[in-house]
């Protein structure tokens, strides 16, 4: 009797559990949404993007998941999961909030640097435009190189979403542009520099007056827009196209700089044959250039060797030529200029004479 009462009781337990726990409700499905968005969220960048708000949703997920397992070791009897459900809702609403903000930050930060990368670009073009008037500009082309290549590789990730690696490659593109900048800043500061342009302008009148008043010939070099024009009786008579020294924008002061002289100056000897087919001889140093010389090597901006130098010539063999400071033509134009000038001829060489000129008006837009 005894044994087929236990047996009735627990006949009638396994009966009660089956039937309620048919009735007891399953684990709410918000739990298994809750956990796949956890993964998107962290596939998307939350964690990166929003630190701070990723680790409180991930805290209050921890606190809901120990709260789902409380419910979960309670007998299957007393297992009520209303609770946990409006928990799980809650922070799959915090999630969705979390997910827009995540959206909106990106877009923010894609568009931030779609303009930045704007203005790189625009910069980048207005130096390669100004570097491309000078030959002094070749260090700052091999900056502009560095800083086009960088700005690709961050178009490239700002498509590809990686938004944060594209901000912080964004500021390296600065250093290249500044230094191609800085590279050529002495040019830009001359060509900009309106004292600087009116005492060109005075060597040009003062030379074409006397063109005018002793009815000769007289040449004048404008280096930025590198033409020879030759004057007769004060009127424009011939112009050619010419070449510089590498350092042709900047002033010489010293042997071996590379660079063209600016001055009034004569000339001195014509030779009918030369390194570079035929050449005019101009008195290069004269007594500005000596005095310029010896107040820069005075200041140690010239080499404790250096000499003044001298024997700067227009010359032929292409106006491409290489020249470490003369004036190159090509060979049929010095065969004409040869004919005409004499020894004696006025030759004036300045930077231009134009306060807005080509690079002056680039310079806005550095």
């Amino acid at each position: 009797m005894i044994y087929r009462g236990i047996f009735k009781t627990v006949f009638l337990l396994f009966c009660l559990v089956i039937i309620y726990g048919c009735n007891t409700a399953p684990v709410p499905p918000e739990v298994k949404e809750t956990e796949k968005q956890e993964n998107d969220l962290w596939r998307a960048g939350a964690e990166i993007y929003l630190p701070e708000q990723y680790k409180a949703y991930r805290t209050a997920l921890r606190l809901g998941k120990d709260h789902l397992i409380e419910v979960n070791q309670k007998f299957i009897l007393f297992r009520r999961y209303k609770n946990v459900q409006q928990e799980f809702r809650g922070l799959l609403s915090k999630g969705s909030d979390l997910f827009e903000n995540l959206e909106d930050l990106k877009q923010a930060k894609s568009a931030a640097n779609a303009s930045q990368i704007a203005f790189l670009q625009s910069k980048i073009e207005a130096l390669k435009n100004v570097t491309s008037l000078m030959n002094e500009g070749r260090l700052s082309r091999r900056q502009l190189v560095m800083a086009e290549l960088l700005l690709n590789e961050v178009k490239l990730m700002n498509e590809r979403g990686r938004y944060l690696d594209a901000e912080k490659k964004l500021k390296i593109i600065p250093v290249y542009t500044e230094s191609a900048r800085e590279a050529i800043s002495p040019i830009l500061d001359r060509y900009s520099d309106k004292a600087q342009i009116a005492k060109w302008r005075t060597w040009v009148n003062e030379a074409i007056e006397t063109s005018k008043e002793r009815g000769i010939y007289s040449i004048f070099v404008s280096k930025i827009d590198k033409k020879l024009i030759l004057y007769k009786n004060g009127s424009p008579y011939k112009t050619y196209s010419i070449g510089l020294g590498k350092n042709g924008f900047h002033d010489k002061l010293y042997a071996g700089d590379l660079a063209t002289p600016e001055g009034k100056y004569q000339v001195i000897k014509k030779q009918f044959r030369s390194r570079y087919y035929k050449a005019l001889l101009i008195n290069y140093p004269n007594e500005e250039d000596r005095r310029q010389f010896h107040t820069a090597k005075r200041n140690g901006l010239v080499p404790a060797s250096a000499g003044i130098g001298g024997l700067i010539e227009i010359h032929g063999g292409g106006k491409e030529s290489t020249t470490y400071g003369c004036i190159s033509m090509e060979n049929n134009q010095i065969d004409e200029l040869f004919k005409i000038v004499d020894i004696g001829t006025p030759v004036t060489i300045v930077g231009a004479i134009e306060y807005v000129n080509t690079i002056s008006s680039a310079i806005k837009d550095l």
